[in-house]
């Protein structure tokens, strides 16, 4: 054991995060690169499928995408949504990237960074994203912005309504058409279909199953009186409701897995495209999870593994399980290696290439490190051993549950891991959410559209969110003329903008003036139309949500601004208040029409 510990600590100190470099040559052929479809599911652990022993749900087509091609059995993402997506589009760590945390701003990569998209677009691919985004609203923070020609979805971290919600189309506020999921999926199946015949890149990043937990009857049926065979283990009780609607909500997404390979089997592309499967997180809440401690937001084992399946048909290994550490930084390598792309990245990518573990069958593959980090807390997983935020030292071989701390009987390793994790912190320099001191971006050229929603404002007075979440919130409770919102933006070229305001207001409250000024330029306009709809979501909801109740907002011209270049603050106020309160609003578009 003493001799194990030596060695172990030797090669800790000297593979820092070390990626063997003698992989395959590239496989795609330079007239005929194979497509990618790269499936994202929101806040599903690694046990919410079959394919890791959960009797309580079926995946048979998630399950098949295992069968048909390799499985990573130990991969890992970050605790929670946009660090893990930033992380995979760029090979990066996210702390190297600006994001700070998931929302008012803090989910932003840095404009600096190369993303996936960017590399295949570069390389004449075709590129879709269709689903949650959740690294940047505003471009060149925006889908649009990073690589990616077409994006239907919407930008938030989470959304209120799965039911044919207000969705944007390339910046243009649209409605969705049915259950979001099926109609991301409608849209990359059409987008497959139009694409046949050139390469493409499909981003499929669902927000299921993220609360609030809503699913069609037809799922729900299956689950909401059913008996868990496989509960959570852990002394934290178990809310059976949730974990019933959100296993409904996996086999959904199933479902439209199965629609996919079904597209591509119609179209005879299954051979040329390589299909990824994975989670960004671990469980949104107590559920069976194997034995591994932790959920979502946290750094421990649950908290961050992820299946994690890749599907070539006839050209990559079937049924193939690799048992070596791997992460979401890992895939834009490994892909741009597979499709013979370069990745030409204008900073260093911190992820492997994977393609020697996937061909090899025995494959010379040095120890490495993959870290994980959130609020303040980091956890280092060597290929036997984890260090928790705590410095407690758990053998995964043996212990995923983490139950047991060996820090003792291994010291040096313990040591070495200690030291790794501080030069890691030390070397990505994580940014603490309140030195991000980033404008929001409007009017970026390219670009006509920008949306500004209630979840990047800061309210003054009586004004208030429609829930302590900001993702989905609009502001409410304008009961005064020294209320205000304010944006801290930046305007990146001079123009005239006409803006459009998302509100709703009462019969009674009609006739408010409203206001829009940034430095010297102002308009104002009279509220003459009344829309007041009931709050919604809770009709579809399975349990009780966390986040804001939602409502349509009707949009009203509040004129055009010319903007000159520079940063300052955009605000919004009231110049008389007809009745007991003004509006509540939801967003802000600006359209470049100069």
């Amino acid at each position: 054991m003493q001799r194990y510990s030596f060695l172990s600590a030797v090669l800790l100190f000297t593979t820092f995060l070390a990626c063997n470099k003698r992989s395959p040559k590239p496989l795609a052929q330079p007239h005929k690169k194979p497509n990618i479809i790269l499936i994202l599911a929101d806040d599903q652990g690694w046990g919410d499928l079959g394919h890791s022993g959960n009797s309580n749900l079926k995946t048979p087509n998630i399950d098949a995408l295992a069968a048909n091609g390799v499985s990573f059995d130990n991969f890992f993402v970050q605790p929670v949504c946009s660090p893990t997506r930033a992380e995979l589009l760029t090979g990066r760590h996210f702390t190297r990237l600006g994001v700070t945390s998931t929302s008012e701003g803090g989910e932003r990569m840095n404009l600096d960074e190369t993303t996936l998209a960017d590399i295949l677009e570069k390389a004449g691919y075709a590129t879709a994203a269709y689903g949650k985004w959740h690294n940047g609203t505003q471009p060149p923070y925006h889908p649009n912005s990073r690589g990616f020609e077409d994006f239907y979805g919407f930008c938030s971290g989470h959304w209120g309504n799965n039911f044919s919600p207000m969705l944007e189309h390339n910046g243009e506020i649209v409605t969705g058409n049915g259950y979001l999921a099926d109609d991301l999926t409608d849209h990359g199946l059409q987008f497959i279909a139009q694409n046949a015949h050139k390469p493409f890149f499909l981003y499929l990043p669902y927000n299921t199953p993220h609360s609030p937990m809503q699913v069609p009857d037809a799922y729900w049926d299956r689950h909401k009186d059913a008996v868990l065979e496989k509960l959570y283990p852990g002394p934290e009780q178990e809310d059976l409701n949730f974990t019933r609607a959100a296993l409904a909500m996996v086999e959904n997404i199933d479902t439209n897995v199965g629609r996919i390979m079904m597209q591509l089997r119609s179209l005879n592309l299954t051979e040329n495209t390589i299909v990824l499967y994975l989670s960004d997180n671990g469980p949104n809440a107590f559920r069976w999870n194997g034995d591994l401690r932790g959920k979502k937001g946290s750094t421990d084992e649950g908290g961050v593994r992820t299946p994690f399946f890749m599907q070539w048909k006839d050209s990559i290994p079937k049924g193939k399980q690799i048992p070596q550490i791997a992460s979401a930084l890992d895939i834009l390598p490994t892909l741009a290696k597979l499709v013979g792309v370069k990745a030409d990245t204008k900073k260093a990518i911190d992820g492997c290439d994977l393609s020697t573990l996937i061909f090899n069958k025995k494959p010379s593959w040095e120890e490495r490190l993959i870290y994980n980090h959130w609020n303040g807390k980091t956890s280092v997983r060597s290929q036997r051993f984890r260090l928790d935020d705590a410095n407690r030292l758990y053998d995964m071989e043996q212990d995923h549950g983490q139950t047991k701390d060996v820090s003792t009987a291994y010291q040096q390793i313990t040591d070495s891991l200690m030291k790794a994790k501080a030069n890691w912190l030390a070397e990505t320099m994580p940014i603490a959410k309140e030195k991000d001191d980033r404008p929001f971006s409007l009017g970026y050229p390219g670009n006509p559209l920008t949306l500004l929603p209630a979840r990047d404002g800061m309210p003054h007075g009586n004004i208030h969110r429609s829930n302590k979440y900001p993702n989905d919130s609009f502001f409410t409770n304008w009961i005064d003329v020294n209320d205000s919102i304010t944006w801290d933006v930046e305007v990146h070229a001079e123009g005239s903008f006409e803006v459009q305001l998302y509100y709703t207001c009462s019969e009674k409250n009609i006739g408010s003036i409203v206001e829009l000024s940034l430095g010297n330029s102002k308009i104002a306009t009279k509220i003459t139309k009344a829309y007041n709809p009931a709050l919604g979501g809770m009709e579809h909801d399975r349990v009780p949500r966390m986040e804001s109740y939602v409502k349509e907002f009707i949009p009203m011209k509040l004129g055009t601004m010319t903007l000159k270049k520079g940063r300052g603050y955009l605000t919004l106020k009231t110049l008389e208040i007809q009745g007991k309160e003004a509006f509540d609003m939801r967003l802000l578009q600006f359209k470049r029409v100069q």
